[in-house]
């Protein structure tokens, strides 16, 4: 193989798969990218055998080939070229050279043949495909994925919902503490689906969506998702990410939403995560535990630590229903606070065991949310 390609197009290449190439693999060639150089382009792909990603970038090709070299190491070398060309060449002794154009910078790298790499995943001809502007694909992972468990001996809710009904699209996590729903109207779309992608693909997906919307034309970008038994995969501005979806049952999340509550609070979101930040810090490292008293127009937090002294703070808020004193994890309240943009909140409540609903004061059902907390003994 024998290419010249610029450095920024290589480094975008390089950085697309470096998040999915398993560095820790007991089979070395999964901590590599595959580059395969054909006509005028340089394809770059990476797997660890549940996710898989591939991009590709015009190219200078003087010799065609396929080889995979370890992704951080070429990463590493790439980024640390002068800005411009840079020729990339493989030799019979399983060595690649990464050598600047206009420079006498070079590094050598160990390459593998390509075909020590596994065979990638690839959606069938013909199969459905659904179109989502990215900012919304964004919206949804940003709104949800704080509350996907971390816990990975529980795949069912170590990743996130993602369900498609008619022209409606959802996604829904929990960790068994929390729960968060978002979900918008496709207009147009017309599909029926459940899946459970799990949370290293949500990171992954995000930060490709993300890097896709900060281009100019980002937020004209759609995403095609498209579904082959069990991988769904993503094309976003030219990149296919493939995921293979996680074979569980997630929980019945509808039976974890309140239906009816006796006790509406409407307060403006940004003070409400002020207060909740401030009185935190007096609160026990371990829970992070606070209370919620309801009076005529304030709502009153509090926390109290027998080592470090206690916290107060107190907001405006509109109220109704009888008052209250009800504990919650700080943290689950600030991280659904933060995800949220709308300038108030509504906090439905009921009892002091009931769990807490959040949703935008501002109804909106084409992009719908709402999160569920649940409360804690203080």
């Amino acid at each position: 193989m024998d290419l010249l390609i610029a450095k920024k197009d290589l480094l975008r290449l390089c950085s697309r798969c470096q998040g999915v190439a398993d560095k820790k693999a007991t089979m070395p060639a999964l901590s590599n990218i595959l580059l395969t150089a054909t006509g005028e382009t340089l394809q770059a792909s990476a797997t660890d055998m549940f996710l898989s990603v591939t991009d590709k970038a015009h190219a200078q090709i003087t010799t065609p080939g396929s080889v995979g070299v370890p992704a951080k190491e070429l990463l590493e070398r790439v980024a640390a070229m002068p800005d411009g060309p840079i020729h990339f060449a493989t030799q019979n002794a399983g060595v690649a050279t990464i050598k600047a154009a206009a420079s006498p910078r070079r590094f050598t790298l160990r390459s593998i043949p390509a075909s020590d790499f596994p065979e990638l995943p690839a959606p069938a001809a013909g199969a459905p495909s659904l179109d989502v502007p990215l900012d919304v694909l964004v919206r949804l992972i940003t709104k949800t994925k704080f509350s996907i468990s971390t816990d990975e001996t529980r795949p069912h809710v170590n990743s996130a919902l993602f369900e498609w009904a008619n022209d409606r699209i959802r996604m829904v996590t929990t960790d068994g503490h929390r729960l968060s729903k978002a979900e918008s109207t496709i207009p147009g779309a017309n599909a029926t689906a459940a899946m459970l992608i799990p949370l290293k693909a949500i990171g992954e997906l995000k930060r490709l969506a993300d890097a896709a919307l900060a281009e100019p034309q980002g937020a004209k970008e759609q995403a095609k998702i498209t579904q082959t038994g069990p991988h769904l995969f993503f094309e976003i501005s030219g990149t296919r990410f493939g995921v293979k979806l996680v074979d569980a049952q997630f929980p019945p999340y509808q039976q974890v939403i309140p239906k009816v509550s006796s006790r509406t609070i409407r307060a403006s979101r940004k003070a409400l995560a002020d207060a909740l930040s401030a009185v935190r810090i007096a609160a026990s490292d371990r829970t992070a535990g606070v209370k919620l008293t309801t009076a005529s127009g304030v709502l009153r937090i509090t926390s109290e630590s027998p080592d470090t002294g206690n916290g107060f703070d107190e907001l405006p808020i509109e109220f109704t229903g009888p008052e209250l004193t009800i504990g919650f994890n700080a943290n689950y309240f600030i991280d659904v606070l933060n995800a949220m943009t709308d300038e108030d909140i509504v906090l439905n409540l009921s009892g002091e065991l009931d769990p807490a609903v959040i949703q935008p004061a501002k109804d909106d059902a084409s992009e719908a949310y709402l999160a569920v907390v649940m409360p804690m003994k203080i």
